[in-house]
């Protein structure tokens, strides 16, 4: 299983949105696009969706089930948080006590209790609406699992206990991800790689591998990655930054070979070959 994309642009009448995008996606793989606001990061993740179809180029998704996780919850207000989490299962047809089963056990796995499940969405927390939402993307079972910043709002201790339990449910399902993100600690906390977007028009224009197991990143290397992937030219000039002093000194010329060769990076993170 495998998602292939190819020469990909789009465009929204004449204006080019994304232009030869080129991106494999492994099995059991986490990749986070990482760029500033209108580089098409949301736009690319609607295309593999299938909500656009694209102006040029290709995508083969290879995984025989995806589930998108929004930027917002986007839960039905007229139903519970027990039937939001099953929704999926009902348009698949699956009986009401069977949905209902699995949607509970994964409410439970996710902190939610019978009464939250029992409750409508308007009196759910910001947080226990995106554990309904997650549990509503785990609920059919994913192989390919895409995320559109639905962490964004929520509050710094939140966001740990829910970045904690998707990392979980990863590794434990096998998923692969594709996530989106302008939080450049939540991609070097949950991704295998980074892509670095710029925009007008949207590309990706570096890389970033992190060799070392997400389960086995602490807050020490969180940080000092991130500091690191912050000095990259393409991160700076992506997000209109302007350059590093030792981006000054030493020229933008092989800046991948210079992150590995000169330790800027920590140990388990290496810039990618042929940054574009």
């Amino acid at each position: 299983m495998n998602l292939l994309i190819e020469g990909l642009s789009h465009r929204f009448g004449q204006t080019e949105v994304l232009t030869n995008i080129e991106l494999n996606l492994s099995a059991g793989e986490a990749v986070a696009l990482v760029g500033p606001s209108g580089c098409g990061k949301t736009t690319l993740l609607n295309l593999i969706a299938g909500l656009l179809s694209p102006s040029a180029g290709r995508i083969e998704n290879g995984y025989p089930a995806t589930s998108y996780l929004f930027q917002q919850p986007c839960l039905l207000p007229w139903q519970t948080a027990l039937d939001n989490i099953a929704l999926g299962l009902k348009a698949r047809g699956m009986p009401r006590p069977e949905r209902e089963a699995r949607a509970r056990a994964l409410g439970h796995q996710l902190g939610l209790t019978d009464a939250d499940l029992k409750k409508f969405p308007s009196a759910l927390s910001g947080g226990m609406k995106s554990r309904v939402a997650l549990a509503r993307a785990w609920a059919l079972e994913p192989e390919l699992l895409l995320l559109d910043e639905p962490f964004s709002s929520l509050d710094v201790g939140l966001k740990a206990e829910l970045y904690a339990l998707l990392l979980n449910q990863m590794v434990a399902r096998g998923t692969s991800l594709l996530m989106v993100t302008h939080d450049l600690m939540e991609a070097v906390r949950l991704a295998d790689r980074l892509l670095m977007m710029a925009p007008r028009p949207g590309r990706i224009v570096g890389e970033f591998k992190l060799e070392r197991p997400r389960l086995a990143r602490d807050e020490m290397w969180l940080y000092q990655a991130t500091a690191r992937f912050m000095q990259a030219p393409e991160v700076r000039a992506g997000f209109g930054l302007p350059p590093s002093g030792q981006e000054l000194a030493g020229g933008t010329e092989g800046s991948a070979e210079r992150l590995s060769a000169r330790g800027q990076a920590p140990t388990g993170m290496v810039a990618a070959t042929g940054w574009r």
